[in-house]
């Protein structure tokens, strides 16, 4: 099989939207995600590689939900899955959209309900310690109440809706460094205002819904479906040759940030009571457990694994299951794509120790490998306000300037097309 050189790819300028707002179109900008899919990619793509009528559009890595609503958006059916009940929360709430004059009405209600506020009916209220090492007294007893108002909605959608707002504000109301992805304390940060956090947020996720509501309704797409599960890309459970279109963007190989990233939400909503028995669950992760250096499958993904072994034999071990978990991504692909259908993986290669790690290019083997042949293959630079530009030499992972070890990237990534 010809070997495919991914450093002769040019960068296609079509496919950078440097100028684009799309983040904040329709409810998009609903919760703040890393690394965020953006909206104008997943478009040109479904426009690109529509599904045929009747057909379904799936994202394997749905994250917060970007495919699904661009995928509504347009008409198309469509389902996805997620590892992180932080991501299939929000995921929900923004592919659900509410009646506008219903939703004001209890927002009203909801902050109607401040007047009644008691700090001290929450002073003695049980919580996990990580909130009270996040939190200062005042903020928690007012996110505590926010939550318990959210809680008292009987309608499961409104309810969702106030609490993807809760979860927004609660790294700007703890003492999280606000600019960094990673957890930090900042301990000079100013206390942030939990309720007109709330309120102001509140108000921006409700213009958005209303105009999402008024395009599906215009365009008669209010009953598309679309489903978002919480469970595993690479054992789904999505019905065999059942998918026209999968678009996608698997996490880097340090992709248990997304569990530390969202341990707040996780903690307060009790989604998860041990954050090193969440990691488990991610793709590649470190907590997994497995051992092996061995990858099937990839040439390339063997020589990376030799050479970072040669540098930190733990690090090498992390990468090989990433590469592995991979693998079974792509088997998984090929199994639910219909045949003639279109996989658009949207994927960045990132270096640890110094060491290139092309992941862009073992998934391009692994995808092959399952029976799929290349269509196109892009390459795009990523504006740097989607993506953070600073990781650490020797982790790869999303670091600050504090950090002697930290390397600005100018990052870019690959939109590899295949078909069955």
């Amino acid at each position: 099989m010809r070997k495919r050189d991914f450093d002769k790819i040019k960068v296609s300028p079509s496919w950078a939207f440097n100028q684009d707002r799309s983040t904040n179109k329709w409810t998009h900008g609903y919760h703040r995600y890393p690394a965020k899919f953006l909206p104008n990619v997943v478009e040109k793509l479904i426009d690109l590689y529509p599904p045929e009528e009747g057909g379904m559009i799936a994202d394997l890595f749905a994250g917060c939900g970007t495919t699904l609503v661009e995928a509504k958006a347009h008409g198309y059916a469509s389902i996805g899955t997620d590892i992180n009940p932080v991501a299939t929360l929000i995921t929900r709430v923004k592919t659900t959209p509410i009646d506008p004059i219903k939703l004001e009405t209890e927002y009203n209600a909801f902050i109607a309900k401040f007047a009644n506020y008691d700090s001290k009916a929450f002073i003695d209220m049980p919580t996990h310690k990580r909130i009270d090492y996040w939190f200062k007294p005042e903020q928690k007893y007012k996110v505590a109440f926010l939550y318990q108002c959210a809680n008292e909605e009987t309608d499961d959608k409104i309810r969702e809706f106030f609490l993807v707002a809760i979860s927004h504000i609660l790294k700007n109301c703890s003492r999280w460094l606000q600019s960094s992805t990673k957890p930090q304390v900042d301990k000079i940060k100013p206390d942030v205002e939990p309720f007109g956090a709330f309120e102001q947020h509140c108000q921006q996720m409700m213009q958005s819904n209303k105009l999402f509501y008024e395009h599906l309704q215009t365009h008669n797409f209010f009953d598309v479906p679309c489903r978002i599960i919480e469970g595993d890309a690479r054992r789904t459970g999505i019905e065999d040759a059942s998918i026209d279109t999968i678009i996608t963007s698997p996490p880097y190989v340090t992709s248990y940030e997304y569990a530390d990233i969202h341990q707040l939400t996780g903690y307060w909503m009790e989604l998860f009571d041990d954050l090193a028995k969440f990691r488990q669950k991610f793709i590649g992760t470190s907590y997994s457990g497995k051992t092996s250096l061995e990858v099937s499958g990839s040439k390339l993904a063997t020589e990376i694994i030799k050479a970072l072994d040669e540098k930190s034999h733990l690090i090498a071990r992390n990468v090989a299951t990433y590469f592995n978990d991979l693998n079974q991504v792509a088997e998984e692909m090929a199994r639910i794509l219909k045949d003639g259908g279109y996989a658009c993986v949207v994927i960045g290669n990132t270096t640890i120790k110094e060491v290139q790690i092309k992941s862009a290019q073992v998934f391009f083997d692994f995808l092959r490998g399952a029976g799929l042949k290349e269509e196109k293959i892009i390459k795009r630079n990523i504006p740097y306000k989607l993506m953070p530009t600073l990781r650490d030499k020797n982790t790869g992972r999303f670091t600050t300037l504090d950090n002697k070890d930290c390397k600005k990237v100018y990052p870019n990534e690959y939109i590899i097309i295949m078909q069955k």
